[in-house]
């Protein structure tokens, strides 16, 4: 048999290298890679605040290894973050200051809400240790980062005057002793 015969209905894949290509039938079309899986929209914003983290440290003057990052590099990045807020936190001499449907515009900052910055901590703290980081050394699980995120949602509560309030389970013990006592009186 030729070579001509042997390659009739095959196509060869890789023209142009010396070595010649794969051949592969030309009945069965060739099929592209599955596509990776599509992430939720929780890892996605994981990525993106894991890779804007990376960004910040690497434009630190000087640049700061990720292995070398702190709770201090953390803080310093929840600052930072600030200048792009989108919620009013007003001052104390504001005489919107406790009120929390202010009459009028005045000129108090913007800032980051302190629930944005819970969840960026908490995805952070995640991502820092699918990253390969050890827990132990994780620094936005920091203590000083609870105290950082507590005092902004303390001052925030304040200046908007509606306290925050923990939700707390609701619990229904006259709901148990009647479920309980079910139980007992079908055995």
């Amino acid at each position: 048999m030729s070579s001509d015969h042997q390659s009739k209905g095959r196509s060869e894949i890789g023209e142009g290298s010396s070595r010649g290509g794969l051949l592969i039938p030309s009945d069965h079309p060739q099929q592209p890679p599955p596509a990776p899986p599509q992430l939720s929209r929780y890892e996605s914003q994981k990525r993106r605040d894991w890779n804007t983290f990376g960004q910040y440290l690497k434009n630190q003057r000087p640049p700061v290894a990720l292995s070398h990052c702190n709770y201090s590099h953390v803080l310093d990045f929840l600052r930072y973050l600030d200048q792009f807020g989108k919620t009013k936190v007003h001052l104390q001499g504001c005489v919107f200051y406790g009120h929390p449907d202010p009459a009028g515009p005045c000129s108090c900052p913007l800032r980051q809400a302190w629930g944005s910055l819970d969840a960026l901590i908490g995805r952070l703290r995640a991502a820092y240790e699918e990253n390969g980081g050890l827990p132990e050394m994780n620094p936005f699980a920091n203590g000083a980062i609870r105290v950082y995120l507590r005092e902004i949602r303390d001052s925030q509560a304040k200046a908007r005057g509606i306290p925050y309030k923990k939700k707390k389970k609701k619990r229904n013990p006259k709901a148990n002793e009647e479920t309980s006592s079910f139980r007992m009186q079908q055995s």
